[in-house]
């Protein structure tokens, strides 16, 4: 094995979210006067902790979002991944592999913990991921594309950063990593290649990572 641990990220990467929250996002914005589109929101808020949607805002109308934006927001994601929410293909066979070669990994998300843990209880996911695998913006003071989660991840996971290896699929993400000293494999599924740069490798479906790994 080429590193002694792999973070991965959450959203679009184990679990198939992006499409879902991106689609309510952009509705929501769109309801509160901030017209966004769908291919908008992938492109400006994919793989970002939320304070990235409400100061993204505000420099550009000069507006704030009401105080209960992510209350409700989230209300509204809660909801829908409890009807469409599904792991990413190949994610369960990658996870299982890990934990049968003895790999440490963990999950390092923009999301909140309770986000990660919704995601994961309506998946099944939760069973591969005790409390100690989970990470989330909320531990650190700035989320993506800051390379403080990876990092914080790391150290509580015991590993120095360049003996990790972080799963990515946003661009974000891949600036963290990069910044953070760590490999990042770029996930192609729904994000471009030519958009993640400064992957490490890039892959196109789950089920390439383990040999990528070896």
């Amino acid at each position: 094995m080429r590193y002694d641990l792999v973070i991965f990220d959450n959203d679009g990467v184990l679990v198939d979210s992006e499409p879902i929250s991106n689609r309510l996002l952009a509705g929501y914005l769109t309801e509160l006067g901030h017209p966004t589109s769908y291919e908008e929101s992938l492109r400006d808020y994919m793989g970002a902790a939320m304070h990235r949607v409400h100061d993204l805002v505000e420099e550009r109308t000069g507006q704030r979002l009401p105080e209960d934006f992510d209350d409700v927001f989230h209300a509204r994601v809660f909801a829908a991944f409890e009807r469409e929410l599904k792991p990413v293909g190949g994610t369960v066979d990658v996870l299982e592999r890990l934990a049968a070669d003895g790999v440490p990994y963990c999950v390092a998300s923009s999301g909140s913990h309770e986000r990660i843990r919704v995601g994961h209880r309506t998946t099944g996911l939760d069973r591969w991921f005790d409390e100690g695998r989970v990470f989330s913006s909320q531990d650190v003071g700035r989320g993506k594309p800051a390379p403080d989660l990876f990092l914080y991840a790391a150290e509580r996971m015991g590993v120095v950063p360049e003996r990790c290896v972080v799963v990515e699929d946003s661009p974000l993400g891949v600036r963290a990593a990069v910044a953070a000293g760590m490999d990042v494999y770029g996930f192609t599924a729904m994000t471009p290649a030519e958009r993640l740069v400064g992957a490490t490798q890039l892959f196109g479906e789950m089920r390439e990572l383990p040999d990528l790994l070896a």
